[in-house]
């Protein structure tokens, strides 16, 4: 139960508060807009949660009802708020979006949820920090499609329950293991994100290329989806920036030599490690003998902060196998010391396994 108010009039005013529930989709990237699609057939990747997620919108439709709340866990960039807005027109729903750190008070929660409409789709990016005041009032609204009110105050105070329509609440994390059970039991749909492959992301980069009307060879298009780290967020942050250097340095098309001109400058490599991915091995070799090292020993000694590191950098290094985390802190592993083109020790293996 939630003290947000102290007067019935207090309803009308965080029923007419639209600012908060636009504040994230009004700072969202123009440019990024132009790249999303808006129905699940033009999403590329994510091939079996599409189809299930079809299913489950098609089910909601034909029984008039609304889509159950839906999780979507994932690393950043891989399209969990464009999947929200894609869940909203699918449904045929109005989207209001928002983010869980702009969210600081229950009143600011409950002038989102008394303004929503029969079937309409709420969006809670970063949903992982949550306040826990907004936590539980949104145990009821989920369930109960309901809000406690608190109506004075000391000896005098009393509860009412304001009816809310019915909506589905669709929350976005890139740290599932941060959202509390309770919350997390109240999800009816849960969507895991997995990075694209190059096949997947050459797709992506050919239809965004279309979209800002630039062209690209399709040898370009291999050699760029193999540099954007499984992200559609990076390839097309990257193809519009080869998009830049095409029109300056060439004839507007990006071709193989733009690209490998423009990766350069960006002091990317054929893997897609920036340098600053390549500064993390090498300070780990260098500096801590190959690891393990901690976190925040890290951070310090490349000058990085802990959310980059784990939300970014570690990610894709993992995955690629230059990095493991072990109970003692990071280690690099032998692919590492073969990237930046030093000997391997003869140990390295053997220390690793008996490490972890």
């Amino acid at each position: 139960m939630s003290d947000f108010g102290e007067n019935v009039e207090d309803i009308e005013a965080l029923q007419s508060n639209s600012v908060i529930s636009t504040t994230f989709q009004e700072t969202v990237d123009d440019q990024e807009n132009i790249f999303r699609p808006k129905f699940l057939k033009d999403f590329q990747g994510q091939p079996q949660l599409k189809e299930n997620l079809a299913i489950f919108i098609k089910a909601a439709r034909e029984r008039n009802d609304a889509l159950d709340h839906t999780f979507l866990i994932g690393p950043p960039g891989l399209g969990k708020t464009t999947l929200a807005s894609i869940i909203a027109n699918e449904m045929g729903s109005e989207i209001k979006l928002t983010s869980a750190p702009a969210l600081e008070k229950p009143k600011d929660l409950a002038g989102i949820l008394t303004n929503v409409t029969e079937g309409s789709i709420f969006f809670i990016d970063e949903i992982h920090r949550l306040k826990p005041a907004l936590e539980e009032m949104l145990y009821i609204a989920m369930e109960d499609f309901e809000i406690d009110w608190v109506i004075g105050q000391g000896p005098a105070a009393r509860t009412m329950r304001i009816p809310i329509p019915h909506f589905t609440l669709v929350g976005a994390t890139t740290k599932a293991g941060q959202v509390s059970s309770p919350l997390h039991s109240r999800f009816g749909i849960t969507c895991h994100l997995e990075f694209y492959n190059v096949e997947e992301l050459s797709n992506i980069i050919r239809r965004s290329s279309k979209l800002i009307e630039c062209d690209i060879s399709e040898e370009a298009i291999t050699i760029l989806a193999k540099c954007s780290r499984g992200t559609p967020r990076i390839a097309n942050r990257l193809l519009r920036r080869l998009r830049d250097f095409a029109t300056v340095l060439g004839d507007g098309t990006i071709d193989q030599i733009i690209v490998q001109d423009g990766l350069t400058r960006l002091a990317i490599d054929p893997n897609g490690l920036e340098k600053q991915d390549r500064n993390i091995l090498s300070t780990i070799i260098n500096f801590y003998g190959g690891g393990p090292v901690g976190a925040s020993t890290l951070c310090i000694s490349v000058g990085e902060a802990i959310e980059s590191l784990e939300d970014f950098y570690e990610p894709y290094l993992i995955q690629q196998g230059y990095l493991i985390r072990t109970p003692r802190g990071r280690c690099v592993t032998s692919k590492a010391y073969k990237l930046l083109g030093l000997a391997v020790p003869e140990n390295v293996n053997e220390y690793y396994t008996t490490i972890t």
